[in-house]
């Protein structure tokens, strides 16, 4: 490893060898020449081939590869780690760089998250973890070791060719990373808790490169933090997922038109109030208009993690005539989580919002829709755009399986009744209409929310996974559990590295005041 004095003597050098490479790379301009030092150093290291340079046709793909157009900036340079080792020696380098020049970093893991800086930086080094994407069975103790590049759809391939399973997300393309770090919602939820609630242990890189596990026995109160407290204690470099055999599964999407409406949301409600008495069942609906067809429709994803044809649970939904189409079949994880993809080629935002199942809600968050879609059209909007409104069922029976797994960050625990948890999800084409789609996600939560306190059914949590940088879901874990945060990242990361270097994702050192 080398020194801040060795790396003082070479400043002048890379200095030199930054302003020779801004001559190569067009994208450097004097803002960021002292930032190009960060990716020098990094050479010097001996990382030079993990690196990606602009001008390069890897470094291109890899700023393309994020989900969400919004979400794609253009580091200075991107670094590769391919392995636990690596990471920790591209955090400790620039760790002490920092003591030259300011070396911020970014942290991706599959590029998911929708917000500009979340898991990317401009004048910044971005770690793009996607090699560490493995998926390793282990028989012996009944775990999977998961890489945080891995994508859910390559671990699900992964562990039905063993018949085996794991609780983890419900889209293919989505990080197992960010998912687990927010909590992790799935279709096992109603068995087995969150996602987060199923890892066994983290490996985890801190902010002074050491390599350290976080389980049950090692280290026990950083592994609780992990449990959706995000990145503020160091990067985790591979997940233990707790596996266990399966059958198949029974699902698929059943679409509908706006039309059934009202038997839909009275079914939603019901069905939120059964997942304790039939915790096998999962279902979401989503109001769904785009500008293409000026239409909203209904799109349903009824799951049972058993391979049981049209289970008894679903029978309300399934009574509701004239559906436009239907995939409900018996198969496995892979092919479910194909069908629950939103589309790419988009600049998109989340916000979300937790409240009681109470069906005025139900029935309030769609006259919003449907209000909101005519605001839409009203503003100046071009080009194609899509707002998508989702209900997920929250009972409280999820997190009575987090504290039986040894409790979580997500405060759940704190109501014994049942939840909804809301998604609006903007998308749209222009980058110079961000901040115009960004206000009407803003001021869809805050009108629902509004309501939601007027008749006494609103609820403080806010899903991590789903929120927007103007949301603050940390505060909402309660306050034991934003103190236990704060506490592990000032033990973990003393020097608060992943506070001030790392400035993406939600940094319980800007969090408001908790809520209980």
């Amino acid at each position: 490893m080398y020194s801040v004095e060795i790396l003082l003597l070479a400043t002048a050098a890379t200095t030199l060898a930054s302003l020779q490479r801004a001559e190569t790379h067009a994208s450097y301009t004097p803002n960021n020449l002292t930032v190009a030092f960060c990716c020098e150093v990094l050479e010097l290291a001996g990382l030079g081939d993990l690196i990606l340079y602009p001008g390069a046709e890897s470094y291109d793909e890899r700023v393309g590869s994020y989900w969400s157009e919004a979400a794609q900036l253009t580091p200075t340079c991107f670094v590769q780690p391919r392995d636990a080792v690596e990471v920790a020696q591209v955090v400790s380098t620039l760790v002490e760089s920092n003591n030259t020049y300011p070396c911020k970093f970014a942290v991706r893991s599959a590029g998911h998250t929708t917000w500009a800086g979340s898991n990317n930086i401009e004048d910044g080094v971005t770690i793009d973890l996607e090699l560490i994407n493995n998926t390793i069975y282990y028989a012996e103790n009944s775990t999977a070791g998961v890489g945080p590049g891995a994508r859910w759809l390559g671990v699900y391939k992964t562990l039905d060719a063993l018949n085996i399973a794991a609780a983890g997300g419900r889209a293919g393309t989505v990080g197992v990373g960010g998912l687990i770090l927010g909590g992790g919602n799935s279709f096992y939820a109603g068995r087995k808790g969150m996602v987060c609630d199923n890892v066994a242990n983290f490996q985890v890189v801190l902010s002074s490169g050491a390599i350290v596990d976080a389980n049950n026995e090692t280290n026990p109160d950083l592994f609780r933090a992990l449990k959706g407290g995000n990145n503020n204690f160091g990067i985790v470099t591979r997940f233990d997922l707790e596996v266990f055999e399966t059958t198949l599964l029974w699902g698929g999407v059943v679409v509908y038109p706006n039309d059934t409406t009202p038997a839909q949301l009275q079914a939603l409600k019901n069905f939120c109030d059964k997942i304790e008495s039939n915790p096998y069942g999962s279902a979401i609906g989503i109001w769904q208009f785009t500008s293409q067809t000026d239409a909203t429709i209904i799109i349903n994803a009824y799951d049972y993690t058993a391979a049981v044809e049209r289970p008894a649970v679903y029978d309300e939904f399934l009574a509701i005539p004239g559906n436009i189409s239907d995939s409900l079949r018996i198969t496995n994880m892979s092919d479910l989580t194909q069908e629950l993809e939103q589309a790419a080629g988009y600049r998109d935002s989340f916000f979300t919002l937790t409240f009681k199942n109470d069906i005025r809600m139900y029935e309030k968050a769609i006259r919003m829709h449907n209000s909101y879609v005519e605001l839409i059209k009203a503003s100046e909007a071009a080009g194609n755009w899509t707002l998508q409104d989702m209900f997920q069922p929250l009972p409280a029976i999820f997190a009575k399986h987090s504290v039986e797994m040894g409790g979580n960050m997500l405060g759940l625990d704190r109501f014994d009744e049942n939840l909804v948890l809301w998604q609006t999800y903007l998308a749209w084409q222009a980058p110079d209409q961000d901040d115009l789609f960004h206000s009407f996600g803003d001021a869809f939560i805050a009108e629902l929310k509004d309501y939601a306190i007027s008749i006494g059914a609103d609820n403080p949590f806010i899903y991590l996974d789903y929120a927007y940088k103007t949301q603050d879901p940390l505060a909402s874990y309660g306050k034991e559990n934003y103190d236990h945060i704060k506490a592990m990242a000032e033990k973990y990361d003393p020097l608060g590295v992943f506070q001030t270097m790392v400035p993406g994702g939600f940094k319980i050192s800007k969090a408001g005041e908790p809520i209980e």
